[in-house]
């Protein structure tokens, strides 16, 4: 897994940066509605996102919180309203906000009942009516039909943090209602063999894939033996759905 104080440094420039973040941000805000007057982006890592979600509507108090020290100081650089915060224990009193987000977030929690966690306290901080927008099946949005994507099949994890129908659950469970969706493309996100070996053998994929032992090296290799290994595939269109706390 790796390690997101470290990564803050370069984390924009090596996830697409603005227009990745632009295109997350509108699709969020399509999904917000125009009355909301506070909104809480958990999990806002350097506040790319976060920044632009507050630019896109004014009027609208955006704030941040996020569990990894360097980000958060990324992040108060942009949005200035961050907490170091854990999202399973967000530091705000009941029905504090009008809207929470989390993109990019949830296929990471690989901790039993993390995500589960994460989506309560969600609605806990939601004032009735308020609601709740995530990222949902992030990593599968990645399996664009490459040669890559048939090099990652036989390490796939069985089970994703951040599939649909786990998250309509959570959100069932802890009064959330699904109200809507939306998708955006990940700019910048389309994979060359080399970026994906490097990845695997850094623990980028850790939310993915199940690589034991020297597996993550057998895969590597396999991925830089591929044809055209600087050539980008597709990029990914990822998934948003949005809830309303009951």
């Amino acid at each position: 897994m790796l390690d997101y104080d470290d990564e803050a440094a370069t984390y924009d420039a090596t996830r697409g940066g603005v227009p990745r973040a632009e295109a997350a941000a509108g699709a969020v805000l399509g999904l917000v509605p125009p009355a909301t007057r506070t909104l809480l982006d958990i999990g806002c890592g350097t506040g790319l996102v976060t920044e632009r979600i507050a630019g896109g509507r004014p009027g609208l108090r955006v704030f941040g919180s996020d569990a990894a020290h360097g980000m958060a100081h990324v992040a108060r650089r942009r949005v200035g309203a961050v907490v170091l915060a854990d999202a399973r224990r967000l530091p705000l009193p009941d029905a504090a906000v009008d809207a929470v987000t989390a993109v990019w977030l949830l296929h990471l929690l690989r901790e039993e009942g993390a995500v589960r966690a994460v989506v309560a306290q969600a609605a806990r901080v939601l004032r009735p009516g308020g609601v709740f927008v995530t990222t949902v099946d992030k990593d599968a949005a990645h399996d664009v039909g490459s040669d890559i994507d048939e090099a990652f099949a036989p390490y796939l994890a069985p089970s994703p943090a951040d599939g649909t129908e786990l998250i309509v659950e959570y959100g069932a469970a802890s009064g959330l209602d699904v109200v809507g969706s939306a998708v955006f493309r990940g700019y910048g996100q389309g994979r060359t063999p080399q970026d994906a070996a490097q990845g695997v053998r850094r623990g980028y994929f850790a939310s993915r894939l199940a690589l034991e032992g020297a597996a993550a090296e057998r895969l590597a290799r396999v991925l830089t033996a591929l044809p055209d290994p600087d050539r980008r595939r597709a990029e990914p269109e990822y998934r948003l759905l949005a809830f309303r706390r009951r």
